[in-house]
């Protein structure tokens, strides 16, 4: 799984510097290509000679490689890679990656990479437990990168591991599993719905709802890592909100039935749908076409049912599709779930409740619960973007 992989190696000013040249003869009998990015106080630990020796390559420390002006580039290395690898990650860098303190070559190679990023902590067991660094290592991890979880081998998903470094085997199998994970999903057709619909009042008033389409995207990021086409039906977002992955093929709408005509046209030709917006379920009657003024103290607005959208796929859902539900309930979650779950013909739904603290609408946590006809998975408060490893995982099982 990682021939022919371009990988960046980070390596910092930790005792367990030594065990990268492990790491790197490993990735090299896997047939990667390696390129050592350290930090001045890695150097304290372990010659360059030594790396470059393994890597058949100059090893990268400084920004500027010359007296004469000639310097490395990190944007180049962040365009060249396919993964980045800090191992081991002290305290101090992590806390530097998470706040962006860009005072050597390794942190400004990190902020301008665009491969997956993955760490392997190092340090002592005070110090890993030590609030500002679980601080840290949760904002890694929401920011989208991948904590490899010391005394496990597997990418974390809630931090409760020890500080000393996991061994090489262990961090180079986490390495194989994530771009084994990468083409599961390649030849399949994936849509996604994602953000709030705007039901018009008048031209500058709407009902709307709070939703970011933050999990949409996460979504729709995941299923496009894993290979998948998508079609990213999006809601109205704010405008930072933008899909990455070029697999992801986006199309804009903002009221319900638009969302119902673009989603009916594409989902027979999908593998699998996962309706993830929150659609508004009415919409105004009567919209009125200039501003409406304020006129004595009442307004009674009148609603009608807007289409169905989960409904409507769901019979229309063939035995080789898979369609994917949400519900985000305030009272009786479970019930109320699993009566969606039945009606709209969904293969399994992911719950979320408004009750959970750091959970639902504006937020980059979510805290969700899987349930199926026959069973259900609770899962603990996570970041949007390990949330929807957890729902891409389950639906690759329905999918199998």
């Amino acid at each position: 799984m990682l021939k022919g992989k371009k990988i960046v190696l980070g390596i910092t000013g930790s005792i367990a510097a030594y065990k990268s040249c492990l790491i790197i003869r490993q990735l090299i009998k896997k047939e990667a290509e390696v390129q050592v990015v350290i930090t001045p106080a890695g150097k304290e630990f372990i010659t360059p000679i030594t790396l470059s020796a393994l890597t058949s390559k100059p090893v990268i420390s400084e920004f500027f490689s010359q007296r004469d002006g000639t310097w490395h580039s990190h944007v180049d290395l962040g365009l060249w890679a396919d993964a980045m690898l800090i191992a081991p990650a002290t305290a101090s860098t992590i806390g530097k990656m998470a706040n962006g303190i860009a005072d050597n070559m390794l942190i400004t190679t990190y902020l301008s990479m665009k491969a997956p990023v993955f760490v392997a902590p190092a340090m002592d067991l005070d110090m890993y437990a030590h609030p500002s660094t679980q601080q840290n290592l949760n904002t890694l991890q929401a920011y989208g990168n991948h904590i490899i979880e010391p005394g496990t081998g597997f990418l974390a998903s809630k931090l409760e591991g020890k500080g000393r470094m996991e061994e090489p085997e262990n961090i180079v199998a986490a390495l194989e599993r994530f771009f084994a994970q990468r083409n599961s999903l390649k030849g399949k057709k994936v849509l996604i719905t994602a953000g709030p619909t705007y039901e018009k009042i008048d031209p500058v008033r709407f009902i709307g709802n709070y939703s970011s389409g933050k999990m949409g995207f996460a979504l729709a990021e995941e299923c496009a890592e894993r290979g998948a086409e998508v079609s990213l039906v999006c809601g109205p977002v704010s405008a930072v909100m933008q899909a990455k992955h070029p697999n992801i093929h986006r199309t804009d709408v903002e009221s319900a039935r638009e969302m119902y005509e673009a989603c009916l046209q594409l989902f027979p030709s999908m593998d699998s749908a996962i309706l993830c917006a929150a659609v508004a379920d009415f919409t105004p009657c009567d919209v009125a076409s200039e501003k409406i003024k304020r006129t004595g103290d009442e307004m009674v607005l009148r609603l009608k049912p807007n289409p169905d959208i989960a409904a409507s796929l769901g019979q229309l859902k063939k035995d080789n599709q898979a369609l994917v539900g949400f519900a985000l309930e305030t009272s009786h979650e479970e019930t109320n779930a699993q009566a969606k779950l039945q009606k709209k013909n969904f293969d399994f739904i992911v719950l979320n409740s408004l009750r959970d603290v750091g959970a639902g609408f504006q937020t980059e946590t979510n805290k969700v619960t899987i349930i199926t006809a026959d069973a259900k998975k609770e899962y603990p408060l996570k970041s949007k973007a390990e949330v929807a490893v957890d729902i891409i995982n389950q639906l690759e099982a329905v999918m199998r």
